[in-house]
């Protein structure tokens, strides 16, 4: 088979990640080209042909590209590889406006014939207003796959068909269990690290590792709430800080609110020390995160012998509890008293916040159903942590800090923050999901995979269609709207 598979970069992330596995995948049984918008910083294990005209909106350069020319450029480049051209294009995330181009160049490579495979680890509708194709539909008449059975039951309601929609999940690079450079102690003993901040222990550190950088919706302020309830004065290390100036600002405020209430945190760990030892010699994991596309920090931890701790995304998690990955441990919310906060103050910003959206996606929206969603977030005059942005979330944790009733409190709503890390049959559990994730998520399993659906796009061609607007109401959920993902930043 000829695959051409096509990005807007190949810089370090999480979906060249995917694509360069993708390529070792079945590099040894089909000839393969890679095109792309910006070339990687390091080498990448396939031909690679620069396209200019795929890369983000002004990130290669101030040209002006006309969609038909940078069609041109694409097909030139295959037929430069392959006479007769190639099997299939293998198209990643092209629902994301970084390149307001992107639907007009895959249209005209639909009507001159490309058979196309479109893959997408992230839609603009969830949460990502400014990178919305407002006006262009979305390519139809091909093959989509999507990373999760979430995304598969939302784009079946929107339109597509089940013979021309394909569940791809990602395979999983487990962590190599060499012996760390230090003593084990029931366990593993944690690294020498110099104290800073208001880190208590002295020099040798227990901690619990959030191995994320730190984008605003890792939510890295219920990470800091749950580590006033670690036990044995246990730290909570982070590992790197973010990149996008929104998420900087953010990520600032918090190493500020961390240092001024001399918190046991520590940032950027994974910039001074081998993360890999990190991983090894955490006490346990942690992930707080409000939204995800695959979920690897659901699934990695337990290829490192270490327990994960925290909050479960249950639409996510599906696909790995059908595998028989455990995660009744987790929790969906973690509940804190409205009370605690301006709940006027708090409906003002939901609201707006809400009809900004809403006005980014040209979607209409009433009154009533709006009071009806934050009626339905704030039941029982508790709201879920993760729904709040920076500033309710730090005057909830300075309730916490200044009265230990308040923690109590917080406890009863929570049973969970009685007994973090501490998980009964501990070793069972790491043995189940370990075993689970190595037999479901490998590259054996990930390779059959990609043969069956490049075997179906090239034998049946289909007639779908996504409709925008039913695929925005599914993700625009009320009930779940958070102002840390969907709103602006308010320190």
């Amino acid at each position: 088979m000829k695959i051409a598979l096509a990005h807007y970069h190949l810089k370090t992330g999480g979906v060249t990640t995917v694509l360069r596995q993708q390529v070792e995948a079945i590099k040894n049984d089909c000839e393969i080209l890679v095109l792309t918008g910006e070339l990687p910083d390091s080498p990448f294990p396939a031909d690679i042909k620069h396209i200019p005209g795929l890369a983000y909106y002004g990130r290669s350069s101030k040209k002006v590209f006309i969609p038909k020319e940078v069609a041109e450029s694409i097909i030139k480049a295959i037929h430069s590889k392959w006479k007769q051209g190639c099997d299939i294009l293998h198209v990643h995330n092209p629902l994301l406006a970084k390149n307001k181009n992107f639907l007009k160049i895959l249209q005209e490579l639909r009507k001159r014939k490309i058979r196309l495979f479109l893959q997408i680890h992230d839609f603009a509708e969830d949460g990502r207003p400014l990178s919305y194709f407002d006006e262009d539909e979305y390519v139809p008449d091909c093959h989509y796959g999507v990373i999760n059975s979430r995304d598969y039951n939302i784009l079946l309601k929107a339109g597509l068909k089940k013979e021309g929609l394909h569940k791809i999940f990602n395979t999983i690079k487990p962590f190599e269990l060499t012996p760390p450079p230090f003593p084990p102690r029931g366990g593993v003993t944690p690294p020498s690290f110099p104290p800073r901040g208001g880190i208590k222990g002295g020099v040798t550190q227990r901690f619990a590792l959030y191995p994320i950088r730190a984008i605003r919706r890792k939510n890295i302020g219920e990470a800091i709430l749950l580590s006033l309830f670690f036990k044995n004065h246990v730290a909570l290390f982070i590992t790197q800080p973010p990149n996008s100036p929104i998420d900087i600002i953010s990520y600032k405020g918090w190493k500020r609110f961390a240092k001024e209430n001399s918190l046991d945190v520590v940032f950027e760990a994974g910039l001074k020390y081998d993360f890999e030892k990190l991983v090894l010699a955490a006490r346990f994991l942690i992930t707080t995160s409000i939204t995800e596309g695959f979920g690897f920090s659901f699934l990695e931890p337990w290829t490192a012998k270490k327990i994960l701790c925290g909050r479960k995304l249950p639409d996510i998690c599906y696909d790995f509890e059908q595998n028989g990955i455990k995660l009744d441990h987790l929790y969906t919310k973690l509940l804190v008293p409205v009370k605690w906060i301006d709940k006027k103050d708090l409906y003002e910003r939901w609201r707006a916040s809400v009809l900004k959206a809403c006005s980014l996606f040209n979607y209409k929206i009433d009154n009533k159903n709006i009071e009806k969603g934050f009626s339905a977030i704030t039941k029982n005059n508790n709201i879920d942590f993760g729904l709040l942005n920076e500033s309710f979330q730090k005057q909830i944790i300075a309730c916490v800090l200044s009265d230990k009733k308040n923690a109590n409190r917080l406890r009863s709503l929570n049973p969970y923050l009685s007994h973090i890390g501490e998980i009964k049959n501990k070793e069972d559990l790491i043995q189940n999901n370990m075993k689970a994730v190595l037999s479901n998520y490998n590259n054996a399993i990930y390779k059959k995979k990609l043969f069956e659906i490049y075997s179906n796009v090239c034998k049946n061609p289909v007639r779908q269609s996504i409709d925008k607007k039913i695929l925005l109401a599914e993700f625009l959920n009320l009930h779940k709207f958070s102002l840390l993902k969907w709103g602006d930043y308010a320190g």
